[in-house]
């Protein structure tokens, strides 16, 4: 109950006396609304930016793997289809049991934590990281060398910069937008509290 309270709130009382002492029933609290919009826009990010990386791996790899780069903006970004083995930005190539682990696990928490979800910008992030982590968790499970050992399609690639792909831009944005809320004290529960 007391949790409860925590995350809806209780309604104002004037200071030193509660509704008893003054005779009056307590109003109930608020209802809490919209917490089904707010995981609809969840699944509805995720289900986007899925689909985005998916698509676009599919083109990667039908048009441009084992073809020569495609530059867009002169030398300074190209595109170029790579397999990957570890994680975001090419990084732990050795580890990519791992990286699998820690993506199913990322997913098992956002669809737990979707249960107490309140806030709109909160939905927008974890949509961002739900869709991002299923999109190199399908690569990992259906492309070679094998179920849960597959290599992810890279094909973004910046001069001076490792080569990444939709699904990894969407893991970085949402991360970036979980440390901002964090940072302004908005809770994924909606509320904001000052630290």
């Amino acid at each position: 109950m007391a949790e409860a309270e925590r995350i809806i709130g209780t309604p104002d009382t004037p200071e030193g006396s509660t509704p008893q002492d003054s005779g009056e029933r307590a109003p109930a609290p608020a209802p809490r609304t919209g917490r089904g919009r707010r995981i609809a826009v969840l699944f509805a990010v995720a289900a986007f930016a899925y689909a985005l990386d998916l698509g676009s791996k599919l083109l990667v790899v039908a048009k441009l793997e084992h073809h020569a780069p495609i530059q867009l903006i002169g030398d300074l970004l190209e595109l170029h289809a790579i397999r990957n083995p570890g994680a975001a930005f090419g990084f732990g190539a050795a580890f990519t049991i791992i990286f699998t682990v820690i993506a199913v696990a990322v997913i098992v928490v956002i669809v737990r934590l979707s249960r107490k979800l309140y806030s709109f910008p909160w939905a927008v992030a974890l949509g961002l990281l739900l869709g991002g982590a299923l999109g190199n968790l399908t690569d990992r499970i259906f492309r070679a060398p094998g179920v849960f050992q597959g290599e992810v399609v890279d094909f973004i690639a910046p001069r001076g910069f490792a080569v990444f792909n939709l699904a990894d831009s969407a893991i970085v944005c949402g991360g970036i937008l979980i440390v901002l809320l964090s940072f302004r004290g908005l809770d994924p529960d909606g509320t904001v509290h000052k630290d």
